[in-house]
């Protein structure tokens, strides 16, 4: 029997300064270790590791933890990968107080991955961004074979911070 331990800092509260950030300014701090990634991010095995203006670039290790009753990566981790590499692409073009949530979301699994495969770099492009909805792309390639595993699309609705 295998297992596997991770921590994860507690979803607080974030200061009130981080609201006037735009969203690539508060992708930044993230990676700078001003604010902690998300608890998904330990859950899964997967990290931010670049942002720019409508790109988003994440890393995800693989692992038999991932893996679905068929011995490969579960589709889900790939779903995820590709919703967090599509959705920080959004939010890196949103001004302060602006936010965005997922409302549709497709995902296309090209080859199954493995533990043995390795990481996997994911990223998102934004497509267009409007005043209310935005769309973006992004793949999931192997960072040591270069090969397709997955490609995806999303639909952002796009609304004002409360």
């Amino acid at each position: 029997m295998n297992s596997r331990t991770h921590s994860w800092a507690p979803p607080t509260v974030l200061p009130a300064h981080f609201a006037d950030l735009t969203g690539l300014e508060f992708l930044q701090a993230m990676l700078d270790g001003k604010i902690p990634p998300p608890p998904i991010a330990g859950t899964l095995d997967f990290t931010l590791i670049s942002v720019e203006p409508g790109i988003a670039v994440f890393e995800g290790q693989t692992g038999e933890h991932q893996y679905n009753p068929l011995g490969t990566i579960h589709g889900g981790y790939l779903a995820t990968l590709l919703d967090s590499a599509l959705g920080c692409a959004v939010m890196t073009t949103l001004p302060p107080g602006q936010a965005y949530t997922t409302i549709q979301l497709n995902v296309n699994m090209t080859r199954p991955a493995f533990a043995h495969t390795g990481p996997l770099r994911c990223e998102g492009k934004t497509l267009q961004v409007g005043r209310t909805i935005a769309t973006a792309e992004a793949k999931i390639t192997g960072s040591t074979d270069g090969k397709l595993y997955a490609h995806g699309t999303t639909t952002c609705a796009i609304f004002p911070l409360r």
